[in-house]
């Protein structure tokens, strides 16, 4: 399977989340072995939580699936580049690589505000970006302008 492919099961989810007035991010979680092992879609609308993020809720998954905190053999599929508390769930859970659609200027932290993966946590994902960034950009773009 190529990044394209595995970025558009995250973006069917991006989907699912602004069909449910959420803001557009999703998240698959694949394991060595390329199996998807948890998946996740923005939920703070729904659940009334911050922290229900995408790359939150799918590092639950892959967890829960695994039976294990550590994800280092797993790589990470994000629609929107990972806020600063989704990088430090990623960094936290040892995820070992990382790849996101569009860039968040006002609050991305893999580059476009901070790189917190480039900072001394002792563990450094490998880090992608640009996978299918302009439908991902795209999608989020009319959430926005239809929300206004």
């Amino acid at each position: 399977m190529t990044h394209e492919e595995r970025m558009e099961e995250a973006f069917a989810l991006a989907k699912e989340a602004m069909d449910a007035g959420e803001v557009p991010v999703g998240c698959v979680i694949l394991d060595g072995s390329g199996r998807v092992i948890g998946r996740g879609r923005n939920r703070r609308e729904a659940d009334k939580r911050a922290t229900a993020h995408a790359e939150i809720l799918a590092i639950e998954a892959a967890c829960q699936t695994r039976g294990d905190w550590r994800l280092s053999d797993c790589s990470l599929y994000v629609t929107l580049e990972p806020c600063p508390m989704c990088a430090g769930a990623i960094i936290n859970a040892r995820i070992g690589k990382v790849f996101f659609g569009a860039r968040d200027s006002s609050i991305g932290a893999c580059g476009s505000v901070i790189n917190l993966f480039m900072e001394r946590f002792g563990h450094e994902p490998e880090l992608v970006g640009g996978i299918l960034e302009a439908p991902c950009s795209a999608l989020l773009s009319s959430f926005f302008k239809n929300l206004r």
